[in-house]
């Protein structure tokens, strides 16, 4: 018979005493939630870089242009460029935990039903609603991952797991991309975001990541007049590839007064856009950085994928594996960069990076207008990949450096917001020169993406000297 424990009191610090495992098992939970928030940021970016390598699959399949390329694309950057802006906010009003989860729920079911989609206008809507999705993720996801890690230390190596976990979706993009076509066509990449949501759900449903509501106020007319404009100036710039001139003309004029209405709607109470930091020359000029280098990338990975599968005669697979030299840097080289910003401070590896991207877009161009095999092809994208690895971490540091004290959150979602409407702009443009360039077309667009990082080099570097 078992015999039931004796009552009577309890001594003295019996209570105090740590359950066998209790620290270990402790560390384990918060090591999986942290996993959990970064497998949130890493489907978000992924959904950035998968579609690439399925855009003839979706072209064939939906019966559509390179327009409606550029929108299944830019739906997504559009939105989630223009509500990084209010993401933050929304995050320390409602709660982080709140807003990441909520995010990656309606993530999970945006991405089931975007490869369900019977055509084109639906799934652009649907990848709208996944940029609004992904915009709540991310700021937040910050926000947990001070919470879980109060002690700076550990917080440190903790921000350093998350961005090294979510960075790689940059390199595997392409490459899960053009496998999952390869296998069963353009609505699997889609599919592939379901079980990650149910996962991220499941490792971020625990109490240490709840974190408390705040008072702070957001401007949501304002911030939907950011969107509009971003919108429009999309619209206009893919009106413009397609030759609809009366159409990009409306599309621009539009885009202005949007941009004139935010001025009027911005409230000092719960400003969108922090004109303080605009005030700074090297807070624009890092700005001016990073919206080059996601024009030039994210340009890239939508013009390149056409010219391996419909000139050079790649599959998906296989073009996911061409671009490995672009995406391994970005794995390889950020510990290198963050060694050069600490020795030399952030502006030689920034004018580095500008430099190679410069290099990187001309090689791609002229290869593609000599019809050069992949070994000229492969050089551009390896320059592109180091220039895109030197540039971005250092450019928190410049913009933050730059940035007048109190402001260094405001100056850090500024700049993301900033470098993904460069991504949005970059695929509007570059598209719409390939579609109007003809055979020249994709040429004529990297030698494009050559031009923006060198002249946004150059202004760069004028504005720093000055500083």
């Amino acid at each position: 018979m078992t015999s039931l424990p004796r009552s009577g009191p309890v001594p003295p610090g019996a209570a105090a005493r740590p359950v066998p495992g209790g620290a270990a098992r402790g560390t384990a939970r918060r090591r999986l939630t942290l996993l959990g928030i970064s497998l949130g940021y890493f489907m978000v970016l992924l959904d950035m870089t998968v579609l690439s390598v399925a855009e003839p699959d979706l072209a064939a399949s939906l019966r559509t242009s390179i327009a409606g390329l550029q929108w299944a694309t830019t739906g997504y950057t559009v939105v989630f460029s223009a509500l990084l802006l209010s993401a933050g906010a929304a995050a320390d009003r409602y709660g982080a935990h709140r807003v990441f989860r909520a995010g990656v729920a309606v993530f999970g079911l945006g991405s089931l039903l975007s490869a369900l989609a019977p055509a084109l206008g639906p799934l652009v809507a649907l990848r709208a609603v996944l940029g609004a999705a992904g915009a709540a993720c991310v700021p937040a996801s910050m926000a947990m991952i001070s919470h879980l890690y109060p002690d700076p230390a550990e917080r440190t190596r903790a921000v350093g797991a998350w961005a090294a976990i979510s960075g790689a979706a940059v390199a595997a993009g392409p490459i899960i991309g053009g496998a999952l076509v390869d296998l069963s066509g353009w609505r699997a990449i889609f599919l592939v975001n379901v079980p990650i949501a149910v996962l991220v759900l499941a490792l971020t449903a625990g109490r240490s990541v709840r974190c408390p509501r705040g008072e702070r106020r957001i401007n949501w007319a304002a911030q939907l007049a950011v969107c509009a404009a971003l919108a429009l100036l999309t619209d206009a710039l893919i009106a413009a590839g397609s030759g609809s001139w009366p159409h990009a003309a409306a599309s621009a004029v539009a885009a202005c007064a949007a941009a004139v209405a935010l001025v009027l709607l911005e409230r000092p109470d719960a400003p969108v856009i922090n004109r303080a930091l605009l005030r700074s020359g090297g807070v624009r000029a890092g700005l001016a950085a990073g919206a080059a280098v996601n024009f030039a990338l994210n340009g890239d990975l939508f013009v390149l994928p056409l010219l391996f599968q419909q000139d050079r005669g790649l599959g998906a697979a296989a073009t996911g594996l061409a671009f490995l030299p672009l995406t391994l840097p970005f794995v390889l080289n950020p510990p290198v960069t963050g060694r050069l910003v600490a020795r030399h401070g952030p502006r030689r590896p920034i004018l580095t990076g500008l430099t190679l991207l410069t290099a990187g877009g001309v090689a791609l161009g002229s290869a593609a207008a000599a019809g050069a095999g992949y070994g000229w092809l492969g050089l551009g994208l390896v320059l592109t990949g180091f220039g895109v690895s030197f540039v971005l971490p250092a450019l928190v540091a410049a913009v933050i450096n730059a940035a007048p004290e109190g402001t260094a959150g405001a100056a850090g979602g500024l700049l993301n917001a900033t470098r993904q409407a460069g991504a949005t702009i970059g695929v509007a443009a570059m598209g719409a020169v390939t579609a109007l360039g003809g055979v020249l077309g994709p040429a004529y667009a990297l030698l494009l993406s050559a031009l923006v990082c060198a002249a946004t080099g150059v202004w760069f570097a004028t504005a720093t000297t000055r500083r």
